[in-house]
């Protein structure tokens, strides 16, 4: 018969061992205590302080304190220590249970990165590179924590703040109500040490409110809401033709109302490609006679015109004439099908509202892109889903600051000091840069730094296609996962990237020698796609370039100092919009007609 295994006292062991260590918990703490209060009450009843033997405090009182009398034992030695002892676990367990709460009962994941892991996020090594990025700061002894980097949340369960550095740039794909927006839309705008860009579809309750005081202490506010979202007064107007006097601009602003109106997918074919050609000859005409934009439907509506061929001749683009002629005289089915075309993609200029925003006024103050990325004034961008033509006119204005600040950049010795925030916040329904994944692979190096916000990686594939977006995630070096990924070959994707642990496996057996257990070693996932899905609110998983996956806890700006500020001013503001709101609808006298 084969000996018993060693370990088939294991559960024995164990149970005692458990007790053992329940019962030093208890004594230990109790027997000091009683030490401590047995002094305490031999010192106020004239006694002598005996040393320090905390055991023979708790087992032999009267030995300890000899001439101390029956009662003040008692109370001193028995009654007080038990008390004690008491109300501190008692205190003990509600701080236990506060911070439980705190953490909206989270359970830590282990084996997630620690605060070595991703050392190039913390706080030393941001403020070092921050030295190194901006110039205005190498001399300065101290420099503000929001100076160094913007605020992603802190590593679970720590106090470590994570931040990405002015040279970052960032993807964050977060459902609906997981604190994209209270948790790095509105925290990172309020911190910005230079200009902020912000696109959204939304107004009241959300960044434009929440900011717009704080920002409007930091610079200039512009607003840009062509379809009424926050019913903002026209204070400004912006040329979207200044930089359309070349063929490749007039072809980028042509891309952006051929982006907002057809997905990637469709972009290829015959009638898309060539009603953006037509859209972007017929925008080069308009740009070099310096004509408002809106005269392009003009020419549209009569494609007979012969005033955009003109100007392309007299401005010697003479081929570019020749291909706009060759489609005006093509065959008349063709030709009609294109500019119908064409058309379409530009129908948001006939809405005179819209329009106005993008056309030359007397009594609003015209935007310019050079300026804007050289202050610390805030953009706001405002769109609704599906905006088709505004929702390009928004894309356009944001590329444009976009490409004025790398302009800006490169005539500053390579990056802007302070660097400037672009939050494309709802980017896959209100700013369809088509050219946006190629844009990141050097927007970071010029000091701007852009955080593509989006609801789901499908979303993402929707506009930029397949290629598109995985471009777009590889080139971002922070990566942001917020709760809500209902995607499983997303979430499974996610589950690879993070990796897998070992863990311990044990299995017991029993047979009549006894009980045996044996332990094995094997490979899970760290988080399975599963648990990626059940992310709770308030968590986020952060992927930086060359570090481990970490997981954060968010820091939402109502839980920061001087939330009570930020929601007054936002209630403000929401007034305010529905205000303007009850203005423009109100009744007036012609409504009710007059009486008989």
């Amino acid at each position: 018969m084969p000996p018993p295994s060693s370990n088939n006292n294991t559960d024995g062991y164990d149970i005692v061992l458990r007790l053992l260590i329940g019962v030093l918990a208890i004594v230990v703490p109790l027997s000091h205590l009683a030490w401590l209060s047995g002094n305490i009450t031999a010192h106020l009843t004239g006694g002598a302080w005996a040393r320090y033997q905390p055991t023979d405090a708790l087992l032999h009182p009267k030995q300890v304190w000899p001439g101390a009398g029956e009662t003040s034992l008692l109370i001193g030695a028995r009654i007080v220590p038990v008390v004690l002892f008491l109300a501190l676990g008692a205190r003990a367990a509600l701080l236990w249970a506060r911070h439980k709460n705190r953490s909206g009962g989270r359970k830590k994941i282990t084996d997630m990165a620690k605060a070595r892991d991703i050392e190039p996020l913390m706080a030393k090594a941001i403020t070092d590179k921050a030295r190194s990025l901006r110039p205005s700061l190498k001399n300065s002894k101290h420099i503000e924590a929001k100076d160094t980097g913007i605020l992603l949340g802190n590593l679970q369960g720590s106090r470590h703040e994570v931040r990405m550095g002015f040279e970052d740039v960032a993807v964050a794909i977060m459902a609906p109500r997981s604190g994209k927006t209270t948790s790095l839309a509105i925290p990172s705008m309020l911190d910005a040490p230079g200009p902020v860009l912000l696109t959204s579809n939304k107004a009241a309750g959300d960044a434009f409110t929440t900011a717009y005081e704080a920002r409007a202490q930091a610079g200039a506010i512009w607003t840009m809401d062509p379809q009424q979202i926050a019913h903002a007064a026209r204070e400004m107007w912006w040329n979207p033709l200044a930089t359309a006097k070349s063929l490749d601009g007039a072809g980028r602003l042509a891309g952006h109302f051929l982006a907002a109106s057809v997905d990637a997918s469709q972009q290829g074919d015959f009638w898309s490609k060539a009603g953006s050609n037509i859209l972007s000859q017929l925008l080069l005409a308009a740009a070099l006679d310096e004509r408002p934009i809106t005269d392009i439907m003009q020419w549209l509506a009569f494609p007979a015109d012969r005033t955009p061929l003109d100007i392309l001749r007299d401005h010697d683009f003479a081929a570019v004439a020749a291909q706009l002629k060759g489609t005006v005289e093509g065959p008349p089915e063709t030709r009609d099908g294109i500019y119908e075309t064409a058309r379409q993609y530009a129908a948001a200029l006939l809405n005179s509202e819209i329009a106005a925003w993008v056309t030359p006024q007397k009594d609003a103050a015209e935007f310019r892109p050079a300026d804007f990325v050289t202050s610390t004034d805030t953009l706001f961008l405002l769109s609704k889903d599906g905006g088709g033509g505004a929702s390009a006119l928004i894309a356009a204005c944001a590329d444009s600051v976009m490409r004025a600040a790398t302009a800006q950049a490169e005539r500053a010795g390579g990056r802007l000091d302070p660097p400037m925030l672009a939050i494309l916040d709802e980017a896959a329904n209100v700013c369809k840069i088509s050219d946006l994944p190629d844009l990141y692979s050097h927007l970071g190096s010029r000091g701007i730094i852009p955080i593509t916000i989006l609801q789901s990686y499908r979303q993402g594939q929707k506009v930029w296609g397949d290629a598109g977006m995985d471009a777009m995630w590889s080139a971002s070096t922070v990566k942001v996962i917020g709760s809500g990924i209902d995607d499983p070959d997303f979430a499974d994707k996610l589950s690879r990237l993070i990796g897998d642990h070992d863990v311990e496996t044990t299995s017991t057996s029993h047979s009549d020698s006894g009980k045996s257990t044996s332990v094995s070693m094997r490979q899970e996932r760290i988080l399975p796609a599963d648990a990626i899905r059940a992310l709770p609110k308030g968590t986020a998983l952060c992927f930086a370039t060359g570090m481990r996956a970490a997981m954060l806890d968010l820091r939402p700006w109502y839980r920061e100092p001087g939330a009570e500020e930020l929601s007054a001013a936002s209630g403000r503001a929401s007034k305010a919009i529905t205000d303007r709101a009850v203005a423009k609808h109100a009744p007036t006298q012609s409504d009710f007609g007059t009486a008989a």
